[in-house]
């Protein structure tokens, strides 16, 4: 169990007593990188057989402990394949059958968000599901996204959305020492992409690419670290490798907050050449400056390494870079974080951490980006209503 981040002189302290030292745990500079594991009792369905499914929720389920019951798929064999690999005793015929199923109380959805909102609906009528964990974006347009929240809540039901970059080890990390006042008063934020994600088949379909599908990680990992923002200027063009036909391929988006910070997020999905003999470079990399420090680090999605952080602080390392260090990884054990607060609210009777309500301002967000796009214009968030 890692120890709470402390506060004030006692901190600083025991970093004097460490100064020599650069590179050390996280838990000795008061830092919680991953989330702690308070429920994992609830027996959860399995709705999607693809690589999030069956390489990222599963396998950090599996890390923890959770019970998962059951499983199924668009194609049965493919879920029979995955239940074989973790030892799953159910396989379902469909997705609505596994939603029918008494056991359930957990019901996780990873299927693409124009079949997403009817399965959330059938969940939402069981007596028996008690919660529902869903991908984003949650639905193709704000409006459905919004209806979703509703619904949830005349049901009496949990609607978490898997905002998994939150529970990425140096962006919690980054959190705390915000928290904490270690960087003082946030002045600057960017996050900086240049990585070629495997962009699923089902894109293709849609008319929305890197600012619903990418920069959704980045933009809501913002507005968790900053809160509200007031508007949002973004610019984009195709990107060459992308064969299908889109036009927020390469991204950038500029954001103002309530609180006055101006944060940049940029998804080069380009990356340069993808060929035999040509040497990558890929990385995403985040910096934070405030009036008493700065903090950057990486995140290790795109070559799969832990993520980073180094930090100096004028309170709490009087001015010198200290680098906490852990060894778990965003790919898979972030997912290990979004499943347990989702049972860890059906056991205290409190919100999730991820509600539905609050992934409602970040698809705000994402739609007033795709606005600005089209408008060449910074778009206010109050332009909404939500």
């Amino acid at each position: 169990m890692m120890a709470a981040a402390p506060n004030g002189a006692n901190f600083k302290e025991e970093v004097q007593m460490t100064s020599a030292v650069t590179e050390q745990t996280a838990e000795s500079f008061g830092l919680e990188p991953d989330a702690r594991i308070r429920s994992r009792s609830h027996a959860i369905g399995a709705i999607g057989a693809g690589a999030i499914m069956a390489d990222q929720h599963l396998e950090a389920y599996r890390i923890a402990g959770f019970p998962v019951v059951a499983i199924a798929s668009r194609t049965r064999a493919n879920a029979t394949a995955v239940a074989e690999r973790y030892g799953i005793e159910t396989v379902h015929d469909s997705p609505s059958d596994l939603i029918l199923d008494p056991r359930i109380e957990i019901v996780d959805i990873a299927f693409p968000p124009d079949t997403q909102p009817e399965l959330i609906r059938l969940a939402l009528a069981q007596p028996h599901v008690r919660a529902i964990l869903a991908q984003k974006p949650l639905a193709l347009s704000l409006d459905e996204a919004i209806a979703l929240r509703d619904e949830a809540a005349a049901a009496g039901k949990i609607l978490s959305v898997n905002q998994n970059m939150r529970y990425d080890q140096s962006i919690r990390s980054l959190k705390q020492l915000l928290d904490r006042g270690a960087l003082g008063e946030p002045v600057f934020a960017a996050i900086d992409m240049h990585a070629v994600p495997h962009w699923q088949t089902f894109l293709a379909e849609y008319d929305r690419l890197t600012l619903a599908n990418m920069s959704v990680h980045h933009l809501d990992a913002l507005r968790y670290l900053f809160g509200e923002p007031t508007e949002i200027y973004t610019a984009g063009r195709p990107d060459p490798r992308t064969e299908f036909a889109h036009t927020d391929g390469i991204v950038a988006s500029t954001l103002r907050f309530d609180n006055g910070v101006l944060a940049v997020s940029r998804e080069d999905v380009w990356g340069g050449p993808r060929q035999t003999g040509y040497d990558s470079d890929f990385f995403i990399s985040w910096r934070v400056e405030g009036t008493a420090g700065v903090a950057r680090g990486t995140i290790g999605w795109p070559t799969g390494e832990p993520s980073t952080i180094s930090f100096a602080s004028a309170h709490e390392t009087d001015g010198k870079w200290v680098s906490p260090e852990w060894e778990t990884h965003w790919f898979p054990h972030a997912f290990i974080g979004v499943m347990e607060q989702v049972q860890h609210a059906l056991d205290s009777g409190d919100a999730p951490a991820l509600t539905v309500a609050d992934n409602v301002r970040t698809m705000a967000l994402i739609e007033a980006g795709y606005r600005s796009l089209d408008e060449r214009r910074a778009v206010r968030l109050d332009e909404f209503t939500l």
